[in-house]
């Protein structure tokens, strides 16, 4: 129900004058209130307005001149694209999907080297049995058994790169004395090769995930910093993830928020009438874990409050900052600490009235630095544009100077050519004057005359002289 200055304008130059007289059509219900409102003409939506709209649209291609029906339905798809377009278009920063896909697949990889990890501690167990009990570590274990191979061949020369990998002396030493004295059968080179070629596949999708990792740390500070801030990037993006988008975790309740992802808990404990769960997802975070058993329920509770502030916060400001983050999480420790020693916190509006100040500083800065990004940017463009017209300058004169030189180039052939034309007739003994066309017809028409005029006379000679 806004109205658009283009509307407004051509509404303010087509309408009468008299507003009382006119009646205006219009569809939207909304957009004619507000014409009324801010222009005062009267507007009738419904019944027969929507007929006479309709009618329009079907026949737009014959009321307007020069427009066809083939062209009318480009305009209408044309306009179709465009509106769907501004209706998904957000900014291209602050895209929520990325989200939802890197941890989903971050909790699948998680899955899957777990798998493969055992895999390969199986396989490799076959040769190297005290291997499991020394190394834990997925990662590590696939590590040592890619470099060691063979265990018969292991000796004090590779005691430096088993060192590197499991970055302790005494677990380096206590694989080569395993080594020596393995319970382990022996093994094929073959199989050896596979080992180690399975075992370097797990290495690199354990060394994605670190990148994934990162990658969705990034993508967390730019699309929800308050959350991330609050209660981690992985148990933030999984909030996220099982809302479907930040907008619909946005308008979640806070008590919604405590028990999300605990749904089928939740039901059956309605079901049964039992104790219906006390948190969901936001188990994870770090607070809940530290909390002692009997209050474990009133920190959920206050979590769930705060992360719902925070998303509320990050989905609806304009520059996202972290600064409530880090406020809200402060709070979370002041309560914390209030439930095991009796300290009390500080008061909500104090809190929020700091983190207003330091947001209102921050948002400041950064849309100084976007305004000078922009400066730059600007001066960048000119400058490239600058360079561009001077080229073009530089091309147009150098294809007038060779213009300018091939024309008397020309003028000087034109001149050789008539000069050795002349020459030719010279040498013929026949000499005419470079007469226009016209003037040759005129003087070949006059020198037919004259001998005509001349057998007249010899013939009137000869006459006389017969009579004679």
């Amino acid at each position: 129900g806004i109205l658009h200055e283009d509307l407004r304008l051509l509404l303010e130059t087509s309408m009468p004058a008299k507003k009382k007289k006119a009646l205006l059509g219009v569809a939207d219900a909304k957009i004619g209130a507000a014409i009324l409102e801010e222009l005062g003409y009267q507007c009738q939506t419904g019944g027969v307005v929507a007929e006479i709209l309709r009618g329009i649209r079907l026949h737009f291609h014959a009321l307007v001149k020069g427009l066809t029906a083939q062209s009318a339905s480009k305009a209408q798809l044309g306009l179709g694209h465009s509106y769907s377009r501004a209706k998904v278009k957000f900014n291209v920063n602050r895209v929520d999907n990325m989200i939802i896909q890197s941890i989903s697949l971050l909790d699948q990889l998680d899955k899957d080297i777990n798998t493969f990890s055992m895999r390969v501690r199986e396989w490799y167990g076959y040769h190297f049995p005290e291997l499991i009990k020394i190394v834990s570590e997925n990662y590590t274990y696939c590590q040592l058994a890619k470099f060691i191979g063979n265990r018969k061949e292991l000796s004090e020369e590779s005691l430096e790169g088993l060192e590197e990998i499991v970055m302790d002396s005494a677990k380096a030493q206590a694989i080569l004395e395993a080594s020596r004295s393995s319970m382990g059968m022996d093994i094929s080179p073959l199989d050896l090769i596979n080992i180690e070629s399975f075992s370097s596949r797990v290495i690199s999708l354990s060394e994605y995930r670190k990148g994934l990792q990162e990658y969705l740390r990034s993508k967390m500070s730019q699309v929800a910093p308050s959350l991330s801030a609050l209660i981690g990037e992985v148990v933030g993006a999984r909030l996220i993830s099982h809302a479907g988008s930040l907008t619909n975790l946005a308008k979640y309740p806070a008590s919604t928020v405590q028990i999300l992802g605990a749904e089928k808990a939740l039901f059956r404990a309605l079901k049964t009438r039992g104790n219906t769960p006390k948190y969901g997802l936001i188990f994870h975070s770090t607070f809940i874990g530290r909390a002692a058993a009997k209050n474990k329920g009133r920190i959920s509770r206050y979590l769930a409050n705060k992360c719902t502030i925070a998303s509320r916060i990050d989905c609806f400001s304009e520059v996202p900052t972290s600064v409530f983050g880090d406020k809200l999480r402060e709070q979370v420790e002041e309560r914390l600490a209030f439930y095991e020693t009796g300290e009390p916190p500080r008061k909500n509006l104090d809190v929020m009235k700091e983190a207003v100040v330091e947001a209102n500083e921050v948002v400041a800065e950064v849309k100084r630095k976007q305004e000078k990004k922009e400066k730059k940017k600007k001066k960048r463009e000119k400058r490239q544009l600058e360079a561009l017209a001077a080229a073009a300058e530089v091309e147009n004169s150098v294809l007038e100077t060779e213009e300018n030189d091939i024309e008397p180039k020309k003028k000087k052939k034109k001149k050789q050519q008539e000069l050795e034309a002349e020459a030719a007739l010279e040498e013929n003994g026949l000499e005419e004057e470079a007469l226009p066309k016209k003037k040759r017809k005129l003087t070949v028409e006059a020198d037919q005359e004259e001998e005509e005029e001349e057998k007249k006379k010899k013939k009137k000679k000869k006459k006389e002289k017969e009579r004679a």
